[in-house]
């Protein structure tokens, strides 16, 4: 199916840089070489100058792994098109300029001994335009993605549609759509790779579809360019607008990484993923928790004797939160943004990372310790962004077939106007119907305060433990008791009433485990906190992943079924 890597490495069209250039950013005059030993970059300012698509993959790919894909999709003009020349006509130019056949070049490679399948685009060529040549490479690539079950990467970068060559242009955008859904009902992984620019039919298709969507500093991507929306809405557009991190901001893209950070990103990426195995699977080399780094012994975990006393210690300020668990538990840990709708709500944190050697995926509810954290996290109550953001990373573990945990510290979900407009009922809603039926492991632990439905949202799981000094409950103490009291001062008593503390929860099978935590509690010995987490989830999810997947989900389904079951 491929050519030899012989045939690879001088069939590959290669560009040689001019001696200078004049970088579009800073305006310095650069030495040519200067600029490529440096990837490209410019070293004064940082701009991202534009690459072949053999630059692409001389900077991106192990060397001497290249292979080009036996593709083919020679390009036709269907409607006989003339505008200031023939069709035709800029196709010869087009293939005489650059060496290629095609605006994508398609090869099989290995980024540090790890395969690869990918399709790279290349703008000399007609704009990097989604013409039916393009959408036939892009599907055949994908294709044998599929058949080898390799992980696929996209390396996008177009102007838009290939006007030339009328409706088959734009059906290419239904085409590739169609083989990326293959590779989602297959489990194998799909990477975007935004350079600038990337608009139109490959915006609004398969550069948007991949599982993860990394992008390169500043460059630009949406379905119509600036110039057209500022023409036809009159309206001025925001500073940074379509950039990369500004779609960052909103969500609608992962991660933005300098080219030198681009081979490690990927790299980090390929070792997390488990592509072809859809469905939770055993770690490959099963480890007992007895090798985690380290290990404490476990140590008592009694609960607080107090509801109350523990509803203090669930929300004091100097607890461990959220992101502190994530940094000291998970190593290759990469987060992820957004909910593909325009927001990133900072209540919740995620991503995929190794837990010792097993791949996961978390998804975090994050306080903030600080006032200025606090207020920067909304103190950890998550808008529907929020939940449609974790409702992304429950499909990728479940694509992927890798364990996922949640922590939860919340005192509920986002109230207020905003969320109410944006459908918070909803999104809470979809969340625990989708937890019910996730095809993978799932693992959730109450690490501070547990509040109302924002928190089940993230706790309808396989398993589900609490720390000693957790809480859990369907409303807050003060309110119950503002409520039912009608006086907010019986908070003390509401909380004993509820029973939210960590022992009743366990006794009442609402969870089914205490992990300790420091004598003191959490906030007393941060290291000693994690340490003592990291024991407890390492044991459970070896545990879990040993299962067969249809268990998991009838026995969860089950499980909730039977809670106020007379």
């Amino acid at each position: 199916m491929t050519a030899t890597i012989e045939r690879a490495a001088s069939a590959l069209p290669v560009t040689l840089s001019p001696a200078w250039r004049l970088c579009p950013g800073c305006r310095a005059l650069l030495y040519g070489e200067k600029v490529m030993r440096n990837a490209g970059v410019c070293p004064e300012c940082g701009h991202h100058f534009m690459l072949t698509a053999a630059e692409r993959a001389a900077q991106l790919f192990d060397e001497g792994s290249v292979a080009l894909l036996d593709v083919s999709a020679p390009s036709r003009d269907a409607l006989n098109f003339v505008d200031t020349m023939p069709y035709r006509d800029r196709l010869a130019r087009a293939r005489r300029s650059t060496g290629l056949s095609e605006a994508v070049l398609c090869v099989e490679a290995a980024i540090d001994g790890k395969p690869v399948v990918s399709a790279i685009m290349d703008f000399r060529f007609l704009g990097g335009s989604l013409g039916a040549g393009v959408g036939e490479l892009i599907t055949q690539t994908a294709e044998h993605s599929l058949r080898t079950a390799t992980p696929l990467l996209l390396v996008c970068a177009s102007g838009g549609a290939r006007m030339q060559e009328g409706m088959h242009s734009l059906m290419q955008m239904a085409k590739t759509a169609g083989v990326l859904a293959d590779l989602d009902e297959a489990g194998i992984l799909t990477i975007a790779l935004i350079t600038d620019p990337t608009y139109g039919g490959v915006a609004a298709s398969f550069a948007s579809l991949c599982d993860i969507t990394i992008a390169e500093p500043r460059a630009r991507l949406g379905f119509a360019g600036p110039r057209v929306i500022a023409q036809t809405t009159g309206e001025k557009l925001p500073p940074g607008f379509q950039t990369a991190e500004f779609l960052l901001e909103r969500g609608l893209i992962d991660v933005v990484a300098p080219r030198p950070e681009l081979r490690p990103a990927l790299s980090g990426l390929l070792t997390l993923t488990c592509p072809g195995q859809p469905g939770p699977q055993p770690a490959p080399q099963p480890e007992p928790p007895a090798a985690a780094p380290d290990a404490p012994r476990p140590l008592p975990a009694e609960p607080c004797a107090d509801p109350w006393l523990a509803v203090g210690l669930a929300r004091d300020l100097g607890r461990p939160r959220s992101a502190d668990f994530l940094d000291s538990l998970l190593s290759s840990y990469l987060p992820l943004r957004g909910d593909r709708a325009g927001a990133d709500c900072p209540a919740i944190l995620g991503g995929i990372g190794m837990l010792g050697r097993q791949p996961v995926a978390v998804i975090a509810q994050q306080k903030g310790r600080t006032p200025k954290e606090l207020m920067a996290h909304n103190f950890g109550m998550a808008s529907p962004a929020g939940y449609r953001k974790a409702g992304r990373i429950m499909r990728l573990a479940a694509k992927l077939g890798i364990p996922l945990i949640t922590l939860i510290d919340t005192p509920g979900a986002a109230p207020g106007v905003d969320a109410e407009e944006t459908g918070q009922a909803m999104a809470v809603a979809e969340s625990i119907r989708r937890m019910l039926s996730l095809r993978t492991a799932t693992l959730a632990v109450v690490i501070g305060e547990g509040g109302s439905g924002g928190a089940l949202a993230l706790g309808v799981a396989d398993r589900v433990l609490a720390l000693q000094n957790a809480v859990y409950s369907v409303i807050s103490p003060e309110g119950c008791a503002a409520i039912l009291w009608r006086d907010a001062a019986a908070a003390p008593q509401a909380a004993r009433a509820l029973q939210v503390d960590a022992g009743s929860l366990l006794q009442h099978g609402m969870i089914d485990g205490i992990i300790a935590e420091p004598p003191g509690g959490a906030h007393a010995d941060h290291q000693l906190a994690s340490a003592l987490l990291n024991t407890a989830l390492r044991e459970a999810v070896a545990d879990l992943v040993s299962q067969p997947v249809e268990d998991l989900v009838r026995r969860r389904r089950k499980r909730f079924r039977e809670f106020g079951d007379a």
